[in-house]
C-alpha cells in the first residue's frame, strides 16, 4: 500500500485551442485500487491515453516503478508494464484464447513459436484469475463477454503488468459476472498490482476502490481516501456544485392510451408481450442481460422481424417497417450508440435530423442554414457541449453523444420514446439532466419506455416498472410496489 508504482506529475495536454488536461498529478500504489472519477469530457480518457502511450503529453513527467516513464506507443507501454482493459474489449475474435493472451509477446526460438512454453504461461495467468478451466483452443468470439474480459486481463498478467486500468468494465456484464470481476480485482490487489478503476457507478467505486481522484474540466478537483467520504461530496467535486437531486422529478399525469401491444412475439424474443402505455407515463423495463428487453424495443420499431402480434399507436396500426413506425410516432435511442445509434463520422446536425428532414426540404433541396439553427436550439436545450452543430459526433464525449441521440428523437417529434439504456456510460451530473428531461417530456404528454439494468433509476424515475425474464414480460406494477431485490427475484424467475 505504500509503494507508488505509478506517478503522473503536472501533466498537460491541448488539442488546438482546447485544453484537455491542465497540470494533472496522481499516483497509483501497489496493492490498491484508485478510482478515477469525473464527468464525460473531464479529461479521464485523455489522461489514460497518455498513460497507455496512445497520446503524448505537452508537458509533465511520469514515473513507473521508480523509473522515468515516457512510452512511445501502446506496445511500449505494455512492455513497460501498463495494461488497459477497455469497455470495448480489444481482442482478435478468430484467434483462440492462448493466441490472444500471447499476442504481441509470443515466445519463439529460431523462428518457431514455443507452443508448450506459451501454454504453460497462459495457464499460469488464467490460474491467477481462478479460471484455469478456460479452454485454450477455443476462438474468443465463442466466449461470453465476461470470459473475453478474463482473456484480456490474462494477457496483461502474462506480460508481467505493474498497472492495470479498467475503463467502465461492468457496463456490459451481468450482475453475476460483475461479482466475478470484483473477485479478480481483489486478487490483482493481493498480488501487488496497482489498479486504476474508471466508472460512473459510485456504488461500485465505493465497494472496490481504496482511494479516489476526481477530474473536472481537465484538472484535479479533489482526491483522498474513500473511507469517510460521502457520495454527495464526490458528486459535488465532479460537477463543481452540490447536486441536490440525483433523481430529479417533474410532476406529470398519465392521459389516454397512446401505445398498445397484443401478443407481440419476435423470432426468439420477445414472447407474447401485451401492455398499454399512456401519454405522460414513464414505463420502466427491467431484466437481466438476454431477457429480451432490447429485442422488445427493436420489434416495436420493426427493426427485428415480428412473428405475430399487434402494435397500435394512437388510432392506427402501422405496417411493420421502421419508416411506418417512425411516421406513426415511435422514436428509438439504441443502447449501442456507436454501432447503430449514431453515425459517428457525420455531424451533429446530420445525426439530429436524419429521421426528419421535411422541415428543411423543398423541391429536393435542403435549407442548411435553417437546419443548423434548429439543431443549435436543441443543443442549447439539452446542454450539448460541442463547438458547433457541424462538429462530428465521434469527437464528442460519451455523455454528449447520448444527448445527440436524444436530440434526434426529440427533433423527430416522436410521441413514444423508446430509450434503451440511455444513461449507460455517462456521468452522474449528465444522468441527472437526462432524468429531468425524461420527466419533462412526460409532463408535455410524451410517453416513455425506459429500459435499464440500473434498478435504482427505474424505481426513482418511472411510474410503472415491468420485469422481463426469458423473453416474457412477467409483471408490471407501480414503481413504489417494487424493490431492487423483488425486481431481481422476478427477473430470475423466483417466486416471492
Amino acid at each position: 500500500m505504500e509503494t507508488a508504482l505509478l506517478g503522473m506529475s503536472d501533466v498537460s495536454k491541448s488539442f488546438g485551442a482546447t485544453r484537455a488536461l491542465q497540470g494533472v498529478s496522481l499516483e497509483a500504489r501497489g496493492g490498491e485500487v484508485l478510482a478515477l472519477i469525473g464527468e464525460n469530457g473531464a479529461g479521464k480518457s485523455t489522461l489514460m491515453k497518455i498513460l497507455s502511450g496512445a497520446v503524448s503529453p505537452d508537458s509533465g513527467q511520469m514515473h513507473l516503478a521508480g523509473q522515468p516513464y515516457a512510452p512511445t506507443g501502446p506496445h511500449d507501454a505494455r512492455v513497460a508494464g501498463v495494461s488497459m482493459i477497455y469497455q470495448e474489449l480489444n481482442l482478435a475474435p478468430d484467434l483462440n484464447v492462448a493466441e490472444n493472451v500471447m499476442l504481441g509477446q509470443e515466445q519463439s526460438r529460431l523462428g518457431f513459436v514455443r507452443g508448450a512454453a506459451q501454454q504453460e504461461r497462459v495457464r499460469g495467468a488464467l490460474g491467477m484469475l481462478g479460471r484455469a478451466d478456460l479452454p485454450l483452443d477455443v476462438p474468443v468470439r465463442r466466449l461470453s463477454v465476461a470470459d473475453q474480459q478474463v482473456v484480456e486481463i490474462a494477457r496483461a498478467l502474462a506480460s508481467e503488468t505493474k498497472v492495470i486500468v479498467f475503463d467502465e468494465p461492468t457496463s456490459s456484464l451481468t450482475q453475476h459476472d460483475v461479482e466475478n470481476l470484483f473477485r479478480v480485482i481483489e486478487k490483482l490487489k493481493r498480488s501487488g498490482i496497482a489498479v486504476i478503476y474508471i466508472s460512473h457507478f459510485l456504488e461500485e467505486i465505493r465497494r472496490i476502490a481504496d482511494r479516489y481522484t476526481v477530474l473536472r474540466d481537465g484538472a484535479v478537483a479533489g482526491s483522498g481516501q474513500l473511507a469517510g467520504t460521502t457520495e454527495s461530496e464526490i458528486v459535488a467535486l465532479m460537477v463543481g456544485r452540490k447536486v441536490e437531486e440525483l433523481f430529479p422529478s417533474v410532476p406529470h399525469i398519465a392521459g389516454e392510451v397512446v401505445l398498445s401491444l397484443a401478443g407481440l412475439s419476435g423470432r426468439k424474443t420477445p414472447r407474447d408481450v401485451s401492455f398499454e402505455l399512456r401519454r405522460g407515463e414513464i414505463l420502466g423495463i427491467a431484466g437481466l442481460v438476454g431477457s429480451g428487453r432490447t429485442e422488445l424495443l427493436r420489434c416495436l420499431l420493426a427493426l427485428d422481424p415480428v412473428r405475430r402480434g399487434r402494435v397500435r399507436i394512437g388510432a392506427i396500426e402501422p405496417r411493420s417497417t421502421p419508416h411506418a413506425r417512425i411516421h406513426a410516432g415511435l422514436g428509438l435511442v439504441s443502447e449501442d450508440r456507436k454501432g447503430e445509434g449514431l453515425a459517428q463520422r457525420e455531424t451533429i446536425a446530420d445525426n439530429a435530423t436524419y429521421s426528419r428532414l421535411t422541415p428543411y426540404s423543398r423541391f429536393g433541396w435542403l435549407n442548411l442554414r435553417a437546419r443548423r439553427a434548429a439543431v443549435e436550439d436543441w443543443m442549447r436545450r439539452l446542454n450539448v457541449k460541442a463547438h458547433s452543430a457541424e462538429q462530428t459526433v465521434e469527437q464528442l464525449s460519451g455523455g454528449n453523444q447520448q444527448k445527440v441521440a436524444l436530440v434526434r428523437v426529440l427533433h423527430q417529434d416522436a410521441d413514444v420514446l423508446l430509450l434503451d439504456e440511455p444513461t449507460r456510460g455517462i456521468d452522474v451530473g449528465t444522468k441527472a439532466e437526462i432524468y429531468r428531461l425524461i420527466a419533462s417530456l412526460a409532463a408535455e404528454g410524451k410517453a416513455v419506455i425506459f429500459v435499464s439494468s440500473y434498478f435504482a433509476e427505474l424505481l426513482s424515475v418511472c411510474d410503472r416498472v415491468g420485469v422481463m425474464a426469458r423473453g416474457t414480460l412477467r409483471e408490471i406494477r407501480p414503481a413504489e410496489q417494487w424493490t431492487g431485490s423483488s425486481i431481481l427475484s422476478c427477473a430470475l424467475g423466483v417466486e416471492p
